[in-house]
């Protein structure tokens, strides 16, 4: 819950352009850590704040940490992120090549799905380091977190199998793998998304 008193924590700042990209998420990884701006803070045991390569031109975005993720502090960590760690490979990228986060930086209760305010708590988080990385291309996994980027109500199979322009970001959509663990007959059309996506990543970033 928002009070008076969370009005004067930490909030993201604009970047200091004379750092590199490490020492800008280092910097809002560190305030990220004190936010207690919206009411997750009072359940969580971890802020987690994304993690991978700080210049990568691939951005994975998801929904919002689950169990392991809150346990120790790191998205995708659990059997959906061992997933996604061989989805990834499949299509020619390590872990350590992207950069993945989540819409929202702490696990909601049960798992259940973040609220508008949750997410306009956070977002800025989020906002400022894709400011600071500048990727090209984002993955975005699931529906939550392709409604919240992309500020539209469609179902999945209205925004994946095709790029998506966003603030001058190259976006593809797809399964959360969540999802795709829940139902299997999914994972051949996440497939066909990664690979779209990889054949337009080597042609806007030729050099990796």
């Amino acid at each position: 819950m928002i009070t008076q008193e969370s009005l004067f924590d930490p909030v993201p700042e604009a970047p200091d352009r004379q750092k590199s990209p490490a020492e800008g998420l280092g910097d809002l990884r560190r305030m990220s850590l004190e936010c207690r701006q919206c009411r997750l803070a009072e359940t969580r045991n971890s802020v987690v704040f994304g993690e991978g390569n700080p210049e990568a031109r691939l951005f994975v975005i998801g929904e919002a940490p689950g169990a392991e993720e809150d346990a120790q502090g790191r998205p995708f960590v659990g059997r959906s992120g061992q997933l996604l760690d061989k989805i990834l490979l499949a299509i020619g990228f390590e872990r350590k090549d992207v950069y993945i986060g989540n819409i929202i930086k702490c696990r909601p209760p049960q798992n259940r799905n973040p609220l508008a305010d949750e997410i306009d708590c956070c977002k800025p988080w989020l906002m400022q380091q894709l400011e600071i990385i500048n990727p090209k291309v984002l993955l975005l996994l699931g529906r939550v977190a392709a409604n919240t980027m992309l500020a539209n109500t469609q179902s999945m199979g209205s925004m994946r199998g095709k790029l998506i322009g966003w603030n001058g970001f190259d976006c593809f959509v797809t399964y959360h793998p969540a999802a795709l663990l829940r139902n299997p007959n999914w994972k051949r059309l996440c497939w066909e998304d990664v690979q779209l996506l990889r054949a337009h990543y080597d042609k806007v970033c030729p050099n990796g």
